[in-house]
């Protein structure tokens, strides 16, 4: 029997092969549509998976301002940061923070399901995310993604 028919393929930032990808986040629960941003990013639905390497595609996420949460987590959803100093706790809901950036509240949410390490920093790099329908991406030829057909 031929045992290098059955070696697992482990991939390295050499043998990647990254792709662009276009979703439109309009009308599209934030959870749910940040959940496969994520998954995009961090390489999950290929068949060559390594979890140590960067083998995801680069992602655009389009018309973000367009996103829906869904309750009252427009005004009860908070985002808490601290500047360091002592009583330097700051708090944002999700309306205020989406006034100031509308790409801000995805970001957050996708930043937060990705690995907390110098990985999930390198992976989140790959994420670009416009509020608008135009993006700056055009040369990159990216292939549009439904997201309603994911699972």
């Amino acid at each position: 029997m031929n045992t290098l028919s059955y070696k697992t393929v482990s991939a390295n930032s050499a043998t990647v092969n990254k792709e662009w990808v276009l979703v439109d986040a309009a009308d599209q629960p934030l959870g749910r549509m940040s959940s496969i941003v994520a998954k995009l990013l961090r390489g999950k639905y290929k068949t060559n998976f390594t979890p140590h390497v960067d083998c995801g595609d680069n992602v655009i996420v389009i018309n973000a301002d367009k996103v829906k949460l869904s309750g009252n987590k427009w005004s009860e959803k908070t985002y808490i940061r601290h500047t360091g100093y002592p009583g330097g706790q700051r708090s944002l809901t999700a309306q205020e923070l989406y006034d100031k950036d509308p790409t801000r509240v995805v970001e957050k949410a996708v930043k937060g399901m990705l690995p907390k390490n110098k990985l999930g920093a390198a992976i989140f790099r790959n994420l670009k995310v416009y509020s608008g329908a135009e993006h700056g991406q055009d040369a990159q030829q990216p292939t549009t993604i439904n997201l309603n057909e994911i699972k």
